[in-house]
């Protein structure tokens, strides 16, 4: 599976060695003929990579090749990133002609001062062409040949298209189950509560069949409040029983230092009341894990239920279960009929009746096991010729040995069946996609992920051809990932996604040498760590300098990333040692994506503006109490992903510095905005040119007579973002006395959730009913509004017509609220949940206009 990341690597080269600019300053520097040299070298061996692409399931010799040829391509694209970096200097030079400023010196490494790269570079060179040769003369050795690519099917929209039905055959147990759950069998019973367990195999379904069930009507009407948690290998108490609270509470921000205090919290939510949770994937064995996690529970009301799926028994032995019936594998019948429906669209093969003998036979290979039929099934989706199925029905990927499946030999069972369906699965990706999955081998099991979080990533590594749009293209490679069965919807939230733990394991085994998710129980073998390039580690409360100290000669590290497995706990409960920032991370200066995020740091290194190459791209700095932003960090043009920006006046960083970062994307924090002196500053910014998704804006909550409301709201005017890509919006203790109105401005039509939070002297709303796509709207400490009326529906007939959730909060001096818009129907048509809390001078309202609240679908809570 190398030979993946060493096509893309190559194509990557040969983009850059064609272009004029590296021509030219390999012309300047005397190695123009040394690049003609590599490249040419280089075409040769593209020429094998399909061969090497076959041969390296079953050959370890050809795989060790593309191993090779991997570190050769790395080391290349650093060389050609040095002189790049040279062309950069060159320009800045000639623009400061004799002196060039303090904070751009600052940008340039001290290797950048030697104006002649010949003398470094040359010998690299030389070196990397000798060992090019030796790859190509081996290729007779290897049987190598140059073939041409096998032309794969790559119709997007048949393969984002699929439809939803993931279960077949499920029909009994889950009938079985549901009896269980809403009947008088207390299965396991402890006090109010009872344990209903489900026992399975790797991919068998279990984690499906437990959604079945939460999401059954009669489930949702018999259980309330409802939580699920994900759990994994990693049974921490305080993360699980915050994710439960976070699933169940309406005070969405309140945060926790410790256990006692989060569970006395959980048992208010629970107290009396006949509750369902779900906890998935346990692999504890400890019968005092469980016993620590239901303690909030004990005052429930009778009849409530947790629904554990697992692996392993013994646990399940200890609380009383001693005869457990394991979800088996799905007969013959139902498998053929599940493949059928993800490989054909139809649930039979009554069209297809030629396919058929093939379809037995995967279905056979697969063991009916149901994640390994979606896989296979969504590979032949856009495949209806016999000779595509019995190709993959004969693949010799079926019958290769690899050891064991999984990390720490956990769960081997059966893994000789379903493993091999995965690997034909990514087999058959092209190579692309190949690599963005081996990416999300940095990921921990259970990791919840956001899409567009996951595409900047993709984009910072380079990961994405640059001449296209890398976002859109992103989405689409996500979207194929989704469709086929790499990536699944996060069971108990839409908008986040998961790697089922085996495709988890696929991902470590095919990312290779390239890629390392550290971890505590890892040995740190310094010969290792010199080939990696990525490298993910799970933030904890403290991560030490210790472990990471042998970092120090991982020269080539291009990623550094803080993970955290299901829900964050917040910032506030993790610490990063001062020497990972002041000692470790300046002699990792090729890092392109580093993340700092939810760290209880202060401020970031200087170095951080000095990186070699100016390549740094990502850096997340959320969720940190920081202070300021290193010097120079305006000039890194290279930079795309910049989460929290601090605006300091005249003595650090400048709204208008944001000018010159051209790639920004994603989602941006500023802070400090109350700083800003200048509404030309502001315009300068530029925000409406680049392409954010997520938007917060905070002034200082302190409102005084340093501050000035009629410069706040020219600011604001200025800070309009790009219309078609923002779709999160924040303001918090703005100053001026109106909002913008491009705030509830219609052209925002990809916005789906607002909040505006303690805008004390604003007197009244935008028109936020204009916003055709606004979901979520939350407005709070607004004092001086006292009427609520026609300008927040900015009198249109369709006014809020895709809001669910609408809060008011902490509304000291409203008085009337008047809903109805004269003329219309109604306002408010998809209202699910309306919240008005702490408004003690509400007495007028007017609740005509919300008829689905009225019908009983949604819920209105005043406090």
């Amino acid at each position: 599976m190398a030979e993946a990341i060493a096509t893309e690597l190559v194509k990557v080269l040969f983009q850059k060695l064609s272009d004029e600019a590296f021509k030219r300053i390999a012309r300047a520097q005397g190695i123009h003929n040394e690049l003609k040299e590599l490249k040419s070298t280089l075409s040769r061996i593209q020429d094998l990579l399909n061969d090497a692409s076959q041969k390296e399931v079953t050959h370890k010799s050809v795989k060790s090749w593309l191993n090779a040829l991997q570190h050769l391509a790395y080391d290349i694209n650093d060389v050609l990133d040095d002189l790049a970096t040279e062309d950069m200097h060159r320009k800045l030079t000639l623009e400061s002609r004799a002196i060039i400023c303090s904070k751009v010196r600052k940008l340039i490494p001290s290797c950048c001062t030697n104006f002649s790269l010949t003398h470094r570079l040359s010998p690299k060179l030389d070196s990397i062409n000798r060992e090019l040769e030796k790859l190509e003369k081996r290729k007779t050795d290897l049987g190598l040949l140059k073939i041409d690519e096998k032309p794969r099917n790559t119709s997007r929209r048949s393969e984002t298209s699929l439809p939803e039905r993931d279960v077949v055959g499920r029909e009994v147990e889950k009938e079985q189950l549901l009896k269980k759950l809403l009947g008088d069998d207390d299965g396991s019973s402890q006090d109010n509560f009872s344990v209903l367990p489900i026992v399975g195999m790797g991919g068998v379904g279990k984690t499906t069949l437990a959604r079945l069930l939460y999401n059954d009507t009669k489930v949702q009407d018999h259980f309330e409040p409802k939580a699920w948690v994900c759990v994994s290998d990693d049974f921490d108490i305080f993360k699980i029983s915050n994710t439960i609270f976070q699933s169940v509470t309406t005070t969405k921000n309140e945060k926790f230092e410790d256990l006692d205090k989060l569970q006395i919290a959980i048992a208010e939510q629970f107290k009396g009341k006949r509750f369902l949770l779900v906890v998935d994937d346990v692999w504890s064995e400890n019968y005092g894990d469980l016993e620590n996690l239901v303690r909030p529970f004990l005052s429930c009301a009778p009849g409530s239920r947790i629904i554990m799926t697992t692996r392993k028994e013994q646990l399940l032995k200890q609380i009383g279960f001693h005869n457990v019936d394991r979800l088996k594998s799905l007969s013959s019948e139902d498998a053929l009929r599940l493949f059928a429906v993800h490989a054909l669209g139809v649930d039979n093969f009554d069209s297809h009746t030629t396919l058929k003998p093939q379809g037995e036979g995967i279905v056979k290979k697969c063991g009916c096991l149901p994640l390994a039929l979606k896989a296979i099934g969504r590979l032949l989706r856009t495949k209806t010729d016999r000779e595509d199925w019995d190709e993959v029905l004969n693949s010799e990927i079926w019958d290769v040995e690899i050891g064991n499946a999984t990390e720490s030999g956990k769960d081997v069972e059966n893994s000789d069946k379903i493993v091999p369906a995965l690997r034909i699965s990514y087999h058959e990706l092209s190579a692309d996609l190949k690599q963005l999955f081996a990416y999300c081998s940095l990921f921990p099991k259970d990791f919840l992920f956001d899409k567009e979080e996951l595409v900047s990533l993709w984009m910072a590594e380079g990961f994405l051809n640059p001449s296209k749009s890398p976002e859109r293209l992103g989405r689409e490679y996500f979207e194929i990932l989704l469709s086929r069965s790499f990536f699944q919807h996060a069971p108990n939230d839409e908008s986040l996604f998961i790697m089922h733990d085996l495709m988890n394991d696929l991902a470590t085994f095919v990312a290779g040498e390239f890629f390392l998710r550290f971890d505590n129980h890892m040995e740190t073998n310094p010969e290792a760590l010199v080939k990696y390039r990525h490298m993910s580690f799970t933030r904890e409360e403290y991560v030490g300098y210790q472990k990471f100290e042998a970092f120090k000669g991982a020269k080539s590290l291009r990623t550094f990333l803080a993970v955290s497995p299901g829900v964050d706990k917040g910032w506030g409960y993790c610490y990063l040692s001062s020497k990972i920032l002041d000692d470790l991370l300046p002699e990792l200066t090729l890092l392109r994506v580093l993340s700092l995020s939810r760290f209880q740091i202060s401020e970031v290194p200087e170095f951080i503006g000095t990186l070699k190459h100016l390549r740094l791209r990502h850096l997340d700095i959320r969720h940190t109490p920081l202070e300021k932003l290193p010097l120079g960090i305006g000039e890194l043009e290279s930079l795309q992903t910049l989460s929290k920006i601090i605006i300091e006046g005249d003595d650090g960083f400048a709204i208008n510095e944001l000018k010159g970062l051209t790639n920004l994307h994603g989602k941006v924090s500023i802070e400090g905005l109350h700083k800003v002196q200048s509404a030309k500053h502001a315009r300068e910014a530029n925000l409406s040119l680049k392409k954010i998704t997520g938007l917060e804006l905070q002034w200082v909550d302190v409102f005084d007579g340093s501050r000035t409301d009629t410069l706040e709201e020219e600011v604001l005017n200025e800070l309009k973002p790009n219309s078609d890509t923002l779709k999160t919006l924040s303001m918090v203790s703005y100053g001026g006395t109106q909002i913008s109105n491009w705030v509830g401005d219609r052209s925002f039509h990809e916005l789906v959730d607002v909040s505006i939070r303690g805008c004390k002297k604003c007197t009244s709303l935008p028109p936020f009913g204009l916003l055709p796509s606004l979901k979520r709207l939350h407005i709070q400490g607004m004092d001086e509004v006292k009427l609520i009326g026609l300008e927040l529906t900015g009198n249109d007939v369709n006014a809020f017509r895709s809001l669910e959730v609408l809060t008011f909060e902490d509304m000291s001096g409203w008085e009337r609220w008047s809903a109805k818009n004269e003329g219309s129907a109604a306002v408010f048509p998809c209202l699910k949940e309306l919240y008005v809390k702490k408004c003690p001078q509400l007495i007028n309202v007017s609740l005509q206009a919300l008829p689905s609240l009225k019908s009983g679908s949604g819920s209105f809570i005043s406090h």
